[in-house]
């Protein structure tokens, strides 16, 4: 029996053998194509292709690309679990002409590799096409079903025409479109299906869709034919190796029995040993732990909107369908390796993104769960009285609530109602939720299920809020109003800790603790005057109380003050080493490093570097003291306080002074509103990183502090033992030591390459004596490794002059990597007779590689990333010969 990975090698190789460029999967997630949530066929990477916006290296492609279908037009997610056949993710196998060959190798293909490769008896294959429609004016397909009849040995009987429903294929309103042939298998044991083609029955399904883009849709609906017919086939990998395994459904096929068997595992009871309905359980777990674990590895992230809302409403589903096998708690993540096992040959990002997909899925299962049993009790209670009261449908408020405090998704309370043979009011929650702010309002209660953007609620007055974080970083305080903005809360607080980004420094971090609710706050920022906490939330958000407890993360914090008061010394530093011309031109002051902009006009030599680190040190270990003070801006720039060029200062300043005592002058003052130590001590080490220009008369330096550069430090020495040791010399004489055997190498190198050179146009006369003969023109193929590109130019001049009626290919292969190089050498004679242009010629041949080049006639160079197509591109170039 084939394994999966061996039935998509097979068609992979298959196609490639008839000239198709295997192009990888796109991302599930497409995020360069708004108009989708996810890539849902192979032919989304190719629709600029189709559309004529875009061209590929190539006319033939194949590919299996990860794909899925839960929204809009293709939504399979009821289905899914119920039935075997159905998945939210699933691979669709595909192949492609782009202008080149058409219906009549599309159908013998597909033939050739279903029945003579993979061994489908014929008997049990049906081939659907087009049957014409009198609307668009479309008479039917006869070319295909002639082709079927003519290319394969189908039984004739076995052709059947389809409308349009079933066999026209279209990308949306307008654009390319075309007819189809769909190939469909009788899985019936008497072979009996012939009349359950298309009606739907899982016992003949379709494995493969070979589209025939032919027209293109006008905005007026007129079909329009096209100059370049298109190829774009699609078959349901997973169906087709449930037909090559021979089992009964998709989900006995080695893609899903592993993932079954390991769910088996935790459940403490084998798929097979399970009742019917906890069967479906089994199932829908292991299929959405399939789009969860691609989804996530390709970017998606779990939220509330967009294709986040979906990756959550999948988690939550499986989640609940997790407690009909008596699993509360969070297992889902734990699959994600054997997921892993079975995909990752063929996909490797999601064996990188492994440890990553499971700490997500983790988190969100952790938050669901602590809501999750209390909501199915709740619907429960809800079944009961509905069903009490002889009533058939659960109303839109009860459903809401389900939403609101308990995180069901609307779609997750229809799955359970009609488990129940019940409906959900689906109008009455969507008015629900138009009343939610309203309703919380006039229950002294605020819940942030509907808020929409940029729209504040306020639960508590405040004249004015006010920042204290300068000496309080755990504060109790009320929210004075909260909004839910990109999946985030955004929280004011009427008095808060939390500093917001400004000046350089990135915003505080930190909870905030109410009761019943924790926020993580990842970020502040200021708008309107205000302090703006942006915060997740580990769980579905009430607020019946708007006292909270507002906490910093003070293992960011207090590094964040090393660097803020470094890059004040550093400032005064560069002043004092490289003249008062300097001046702040911008700063990131965050946890991990500093970096300061400023104003100069040159490199900043090495021993002025020196100096400048020596001053910042000299400074810290002095211990000065770092005091601040309010005053009005005139005042302070009389006084010298440095400002930042460019921003808005208000009538009363924040000023930042360090120096000696109060009675000294300081070696510091600037106009600052940011956060810093009390005394320089604090600070720790100061260590320059890197100095660098980023714009005309404007240098950068980068700097660690305190732990960070005492890593550095420690780093930097253990580099200095090892050197020592390898290189057999002392620290101080390491440069010279190091230049010595560069300056060797590179001798050697340079006497290797000679050599190298002349061992290569000594090969002419035997290249000559190996030629192909193609009647009176000679081939000379030449393959290295690593060449000097300009000796292999040589060597195709040494061909040229040495024999008549010559074409030379050199082929060139990069030591570590699939590029590959071409020099093409064609005799005067040949151009002159033949019209051969060793420009075109290597052009050409390039493209079968994904590659491009060109040049003169008779001396032309190309390149190509794939090596793989070497064999492809050798042909190319016989039978181009060949046929002059």
């Amino acid at each position: 029996m084939k394994t999966s990975r061996q039935i998509r090698q097979d068609f992979i190789d298959f196609f490639k053998k008839h000239g198709h460029t295997f192009v990888p999967s796109s991302p599930v997630v497409p995020h360069e194509d708004p108009t989708l949530l996810f890539t849902n066929a192979g032919m989304n990477q190719f629709k600029d292709v189709f559309l004529e916006t875009g061209i590929r290296p190539y006319n033939r492609a194949a590919n299996s690309q990860k794909c899925i279908r839960v929204s809009g037009k293709h939504n399979d997610l009821e289905e899914v679990g119920h039935d075997t056949y159905h998945h939210t993710y699933f691979e669709m196998l595909g192949n492609w002409s782009f202008g080149d060959y058409f219906k009549k190798e599309a159908i013998r293909w597909a033939w050739e590799l279903l029945t003579e490769v993979w061994g489908i008896p014929k008997e049990r294959l049906y081939a659907t096409v087009f049957g014409g429609d009198a609307e668009d004016g479309l008479e039917p397909d006869e070319e295909a079903e002639k082709l079927w009849k003519e290319v394969t040995d189908i039984d004739p009987a076995h052709v059947r025409r389809f409308g349009k429903k079933d066999n026209f294929w279209e990308m949306g309103d307008t654009g390319p479109c075309g007819p189809c042939s769909e190939i469909h298998i009788d899985l019936t044991a008497d072979l009996s299906g012939g009349d359950l083609v298309n009606a739907g029955d899982p016992r003949v399904m379709e494995i493969w869709n070979l589209v025939f883009i032919q027209f293109n849709r006008q905005a007026d609906g007129k079909l329009q034919p096209l100059p370049a017919k298109h190829v774009d086939t699609g078959m349901g990998f997973e169906r087709v190796v449930r037909v090559l395994q021979n089992v009964e459904s998709n989900y006995d096929t080695d893609i899903f029995l592993p993932i079954l068997e390991h769910i088996g595992r935790i459940a403490g009871k084998p798929y097979r040993e399970a009742s019917a309905e906890q069967q479906v359980a089994f199932r829908v777990i292991a299929d959405h732990i399939r789009m969860l674990t691609f989804s996530i590895s390709d970017g998606g992230l779990p939220s509330n909107e967009g294709r986040g809302y979906v990756i959550r409403r999948i988690l939550r589903r499986a989640a609940r369908y997790a407690r009909k096998l008596n699993l509360h708690e969070p297992f889902i993540y734990q699959l994600t390796p054997t997921v892993v096992a079975i995909n990752g040959e063929a996909f490797p990002e999601i064996v990188e993104k492994q440890s990553y997909v499971m700490e997500v899925i983790k988190a969100e299962e952790e938050n669901f769960n602590k809501t999750l049993d209390r909501g199915l009790e709740i619907f429960g209670d809800i079944v009961k009285r509905i069903k009490g009261e002889g009533k058939r449908s659960i109303p839109g408020e009860e459903a809401f609530r389900l939403y609101d405090t308990f995180g069901f998704p609307l779609d997750l309370t229809r799955i359970m109602a009609q488990e129940q043979e019940l409906s959900v009011d689906e109008a009455g929650f969507e008015a629900e939720m138009e009343k939610q702010r309203e309703r919380a309002r006039k229950a002294g209660k605020f819940t942030l299920a509907a808020v929409s953007s940029d729209d504040w609620e306020v639960l508590t007055p405040a004249e004015e809020t006010k920042f204290v974080g300068y000496e309080n970083t755990s504060i109790v305080t009320r929210i004075h109003k909260i909004a839910r903005r990109n999946g985030n809360y955004h929280l004011v607080l009427a008095e808060t800790p939390f500093y917001a980004e400004a000046g350089g420094q990135v915003g505080d971090r930190g909870r905030i603790v109410g009761e019943g609710f924790e926020l993580e706050v990842v970020d502040t920022q200021k708008e309107g005057g205000h302090n703006v906490s942006i915060c997740v939330s580990r769980g579905p958000l009430e607020i019946s109380n708007p006292e909270v407890h507002a906490l910093v993360d003070m293992e960011r914090r207090t590094p964040t003050t090393y660097n803020h008061t470094a890059t004040h010394l550093l400032h005064a530093a560069l002043r004092k080493v490289l003249g008062e011309h300097v001046r702040q031109a911008g700063s990131l002051v965050a946890p991990d490093h500093l970096r300061f902009d400023f104003t100069h006009f040159k490199k900043v030599e090495k021993e002025q570097l020196e100096e400048i680190e020596r001053i910042v040190n000299e400074r810290i270990q002095s211990d000065f003291a770092v005091e601040y003070y309010y005053t009005d801006f005139d005042a302070a720039r009389k006084k010298g306080a440095m400002a930042l060029f460019g921003e808005k200062y208000g009538d009363v300043v924040r000023v930042v002074s360090i120096a000696p005592s109060p009675k000294d002058s300081p070696v510091s003052l600037e106009l600052c509103g940011g956060c810093h130590v009390k005394h320089t001590g604090q600070i720790g080490p100061f260590i320059i990183t890197q100095e660098s220009s980023i714009a005309s008369g404007v240098r950068r330096i980068e700097a660690l502090t305190g732990p960070k550069a005492v890593e550095y430090i420690q780093h930097s020495r253990n580099l200095l033992r090892d050197l020592d040791q390898l290189l057999n010399s002392p620290a101080e004489g390491l440069a010279p030591r190091l230049k010595e055997i560069l300056d060797q190498a590179r001798s050697l190198e340079k006497q290797l390459q000679q050599l190298k050179a002349q061992q290569v146009l000594q090969q002419g006369d035997e290249f000559l004596r190996k030629a192909e003969k193609f009647g009176q023109i000679s081939l000379v193929i030449g393959e290295f490794q690593d060449a000097d590109l300009e000796v292999l130019k040589q060597l195709g001049d040494t061909l040229r002059h040495r024999s008549p009626y010559t074409v030379g290919f050199l082929v060139n292969r990069a030591e570590n990597g699939g590029v590959v190089n071409f020099v093409c050498t064609v005799t005067d004679d040949l151009i002159k007779e033949k019209k051969l242009d060793a420009g075109s010629l290597v052009k050409q041949a390039a493209q079968i590689a994904g590659g491009g080049g060109g040049g003169r006639p008779h001396l032309a160079t190309a390149g190509a990333k794939n090596a793989e197509k070497l064999p492809e591109v050798l042909e190319f170039v016989r039978k181009k010969l060949a046929g002059l």
